[in-house]
């Protein structure tokens, strides 16, 4: 038996030398993988800490809320943030934009307030919750994209909680945080219907990418009013722990 085995790989050497360089390649291919594992790794600890970095340094540190003035709210999905406005206050009339024909149901356009909220087409259509994050979505999006959308809820006045914060501006602020909305919707742009009754999709302007997220724009929207917010707030957290 031991003269047969030894007969087989003489007869057969290239077979035994496939078989190490089969190997060698396996495992470049696994130390590749895993040196790329790393690296993504470390991109993905790196943007988390420059957003709770950038989240966490004040603009307009000066700013106190009024004791009088215009009520609005920003609330949190846990994905998006939005900032929720009266449909008509301090001369800023969002009827003629937020259409009851724009909707499923028009009969919820008769809430008083709307719900504004910023960000890129595929993400915004296809990630309604946690539930729905892809991947595949995430990184189309944060590669950059100048697909965007306004999506805009009617709904009544809320309630303040965890997840929704109340705010008071002056009429001047809200003046402010009602022009940088509008700019961000593109005049004469397409309306596609929400996810329920009450909502729909309205074009955007802008680019969206992994530095201008959805919840920066709520951050800058917040801070062209004259409200203190971080610098730079590309994740939910970074926007709520300010109220």
């Amino acid at each position: 038996m031991r003269f047969l085995f030894h007969a087989l790989a003489l007869a057969c050497p290239l077979d035994m030398g496939n078989v190490s360089i089969g190997n060698a390649r396996v495992t470049r291919a696994v130390a590749w993988a895993k040196r790329v594992a790393a690296g993504l790794g470390a991109i993905v600890l790196s943007y988390l800490a420059a957003g709770l970095i950038g989240g966490a340094i004040p603009l307009n540190r000066e700013w106190r809320e009024p004791e009088g003035g215009v009520t609005i709210w920003i609330e949190s999905n846990g994905i998006h943030t939005g900032i929720v406005v009266p449909k008509l206050a301090a001369g800023a009339d969002w009827r003629a934009l937020a259409k009851p024909g724009d909707l499923r149901d028009p009969r919820y356009a008769g809430y008083d307030h709307l719900s504004f909220g910023w960000g890129e087409r595929a993400f915004y259509l296809e990630t309604p919750t946690w539930w729905d994050v892809r991947p595949a979505t995430v990184l189309a999006a944060a590669t950059g994209s100048a697909r965007t959308l306004v999506h805009v809820d009617h709904v009544p006045a809320p309630a303040g909680s965890d997840s929704v914060r109340r705010i008071v501006l002056t009429p001047d602020q809200y003046r402010r945080l009602a022009a940088y909305i509008v700019a961000s919707v593109k005049p004469g742009g397409g309306t596609e219907p929400g996810y329920f009754g009450y909502d729909a999709f309205y074009e955007g302007t802008g680019r969206y990418s992994a530095i201008r997220t959805c919840n920066a724009w709520t951050g800058a929207a917040l801070a062209a009013a004259g409200v203190r917010v971080g610098a730079w707030t590309p994740f939910p957290v970074t926007v709520m722990w300010w109220f």
